[in-house]
């Protein structure tokens, strides 16, 4: 067993930074998947994140600290494309009155290059997905 708290399987959500309520929850998503981090040598994080029809392997690093705190990049080619994305992150720390607390991981995203979208329901060419966009993202361990 790894004394690395961020080893296994978490289950990723982000959502787009926008402080209008009066929007749908579901029109907030931003992404949503799986993380797998592997056991690493101290400070040094790697594993991959994705979801239906999309991967990338994670690259970046790990610290000590409260709270302790990941950043990485995620990079892949999806579709062709390559896709490059960086995190940071930080582990909520346990609540000493909390009730069958879950680790989870919470932090903020940038899309770190252009990249196609979804194509529309209507049809037409898929939209770009322009760099420099910002979301939250937190994730919660499966396993």
């Amino acid at each position: 067993m790894s004394d690395n708290p961020f080893v296994g399987k978490w289950s990723y959500r982000s959502l787009l930074n926008d402080p209008d309520l009066s929007k749908a929850f579901n029109d907030l998503e931003f992404g949503a998947g799986t993380i797998v981090i592997n056991d690493a040598p101290m400070q040094l994080l790697t594993g991959t994140i994705g979801g239906t029809g999309w991967s990338l392997d994670l690259k970046g690093a790990r610290a000590y600290g409260n709270p302790m705190s990941v950043r990485f990049q995620g990079k892949g080619i999806v579709n062709g494309e390559e896709w490059i994305y960086d995190y940071e992150g930080w582990l909520v720390p346990a609540w000493p009155n909390g009730v069958q607390q879950v680790p989870a991981m919470v932090g903020s995203i940038v899309r770190t290059v252009p990249h196609s979208g979804s194509p529309p329901k209507d049809g037409g060419p898929p939209p770009i997905n322009p760099a420099g966009v910002v979301a939250s993202w937190y994730a919660v361990k499966a396993s």
